[in-house]
C-alpha cells in the first residue's frame, strides 16, 4: 500500500518533497499555513528566481559537516535540479557568471509551473493551515493542526517538515516547530539571520552612502579571519548591504556581541589594472584622483585620499613612495568596525535549527525518528547569494520525497 505522507510547508523544498513523493506513488498531502504556495519563492533573485549556479560544491556552504553537503549534493545536483524543472515547463538559461534564470526571468512562472505540477500528481494541498504540533504515534506521526479556528489531529506515516526557518516572517516563515523537534529529542541550535546587512560602524565612508563598487571582504576577530567573500557592496546609512558582505553575515550573526572587523579590499577586482596605470603614471603630474576616478565612482576619490592624508589635488609624481603605499593600503584594507547585522525581517535565509548530523544526506531522514524527513532550511546549512540556497532547498526537498514515498 502506498505511504501516507504530509509535508509540512509549502516553500521550495516542500514543493518539490510534495511533487517528488507523489511521482513515486505516495499520497500526499501538502499543507501551507499562508494563503498562497510559493511566497517566498516569489521574492527570489529579485523576482527573477536565481535556481541555482554552476559554482555550487560543498565547500561554499556553512555548513559543520561538509562531506555531509557533498553527499547530499552528489544525490541531486545542479543538473538535476535543471531536468526536474525541464520536466514541469520551466526552461533555464545561464549568464556569463554561472547563475542560472528561468527563461521568464519571472519566479511567479516556477510557482506557477510548481503549482501545475502538484495538481496533475493528485497531491493534496491544503491552504490556511497551521501544524502546531508534531509526536510519534505508533509506525508513524501524529499531527495537530489548526484551521479555520478550528484544532484536529491527523495520522501519517511519513512526514516531511518543510516548514522553514525565521527568515521574512511577514511571509510566514517563523520557525514555530523547533521547539517541538527539540522536544522529540533532535539536537538543534537557535536561528539567526544569515543573508542579512550587516551594521556596521563606517566612520570616513559615512560620506559614500548610496555607493555601489565591487570588493574583497574579510570578517576577522582578534587578527584570525571567520569568513571571507566577494561581490558587489552597498554603502547604506546602517552599515554595509549587498552579496559580499551578505554572504559572511552568518558568522557575524553566530559572534552576536563579540568584537568583530570587517575589512574591505577595494582592489579585489582591479589590482592588475590599478597597479598598471599607477606604474604608467607614477612619474608624470597625473592626479592621484584621477588614478582612482579609473576604477571608483568619483565621489569615492576625495574621502580615500582624506583617509591617505593626502591632499585631493596631489599628482602622483609629488607624492613620496610612503604616501602612495598608504593610499593602497587604505584601498586594499579598510577596516570597520561590526555591531551585527539586521533582523529576520531583513534577512534572505536564517542558520541555526536541526544538526546535520542528525540526518541522513541522501535521504533527509531523521536518525533518531525513521519515517521524519527535514528539509530547507530546516537544517543549520547556509550558501552564498547567487541561487546556492535554492539548489539546497531543492536537493534536499527532492531525496526527501523520494525516500518518504519509499517508506
Amino acid at each position: 500500500m502506498s505511504q501516507r505522507v504530509a509535508v509540512i510547508g509549502g516553500g521550495a523544498s516542500g514543493l518539490v518533497a510534495a511533487l517528488t513523493a507523489a511521482r513515486a506513488g505516495a499520497r500526499v498531502c501538502l499543507w501551507e499555513r499562508n494563503d498562497r504556495l510559493g511566497r517566498k519563492l516569489l521574492v527570489t533573485g529579485s523576482g527573477r528566481c536565481n535556481l541555482t549556479n554552476d559554482a555550487v560544491s560543498a565547500e561554499r556552504y556553512a555548513c559543520a559537516d561538509p562531506q555531509w553537503m557533498a553527499s547530499l549534493l552528489e544525490q541531486f545536483g545542479v543538473g538535476d535540479v535543471l531536468r526536474l524543472l525541464e520536466s514541469i515547463g520551466v526552461p533555464a538559461y545561464k549568464t556569463d557568471d554561472g547563475w542560472y534564470y528561468p527563461r521568464s526571468n519571472a519566479a511567479q512562472s516556477v510557482v506557477s509551473a510548481l503549482e501545475h505540477a502538484l495538481r496533475q500528481a493528485r497531491v493534496e494541498v491544503c491552504l490556511g493551515v497551521q501544524v502546531t504540533g508534531l509526536e510519534r504515534a505508533g509506525e508513524g506521526f501524529r499531527l495537530r493542526v489548526l484551521q479555520d479556528g478550528q484544532q484536529r489531529e491527523e495520522r501519517f506515516s511519513r512526514v516531511i517538515l518543510a516548514a522553514g526557518g525565521a527568515a521574512y516572517p511577514t511571509l510566514g516563515s517563523r520557525g514555530e516547530l523547533f521547539a517541538e523537534l527539540t522536544r522529540l529529542g533532535l539536537r538543534t541550535t537557535p536561528k539567526r539571520p544569515a543573508l542579512a546587512p550587516v551594521l556596521a560602524e563606517l566612520g570616513a565612508l559615512r560620506g559614500l552612502q548610496g555607493l555601489r563598487l565591487d570588493v574583497g571582504v574579510r570578517l576577522e576577530q582578534d587578527g584570525r579571519t571567520l569568513a571571507e567573500s566577494h561581490g558587489n557592496l552597498i554603502v547604506t546609512e546602517w552599515g554595509l548591504n549587498g552579496p559580499a558582505v551578505m554572504d559572511v553575515s552568518h558568522a557575524v550573526s553566530a559572534h552576536e556581541g563579540e568584537k568583530l572587523t570587517l575589512v574591505l579590499d577595494l582592489l579585489a577586482f582591479h589590482a592588475e589594472e590599478f597597479t598598471a596605470l599607477l606604474t604608467a603614471q607614477r612619474k608624470q603630474p597625473f592626479p592621484a584622483a584621477l588614478l582612482l576616478g579609473a576604477f571608483f565612482p568619483p565621489k569615492l576619490a576625495p574621502v580615500y585620499l582624506r583617509m591617505a592624508g593626502l591632499p585631493e589635488q596631489a599628482a602622483l609624481n609629488q607624492l613620496k613612495e610612503a604616501e602612495i603605499q598608504r593610499l593602497v593600503g587604505c584601498l586594499r584594507e579598510t577596516r570597520l568596525g561590526v555591531r551585527g547585522v539586521r533582523g529576520f525581517e531583513y534577512c534572505q535565509v536564517s542558520a541555526g535549527g536541526v544538526a546535520v548530523s542528525e540526518v541522513e544526506p541522501t535521504t533527509m531522514e531523521a536518525r533518531r525518528l525513521p519515517g521524519l524527513f527535514l528539509t530547507g532550511e530546516t537544517l543549520d546549512v547556509v550558501g552564498p547569494c547567487g541561487g546556492f540556497n535554492l539548489q539546497y532547498a531543492f536537493s534536499s526537498g527532492a531525496l526527501a520525497g523520494r525516500a518518504a514515498a519509499r517508506g
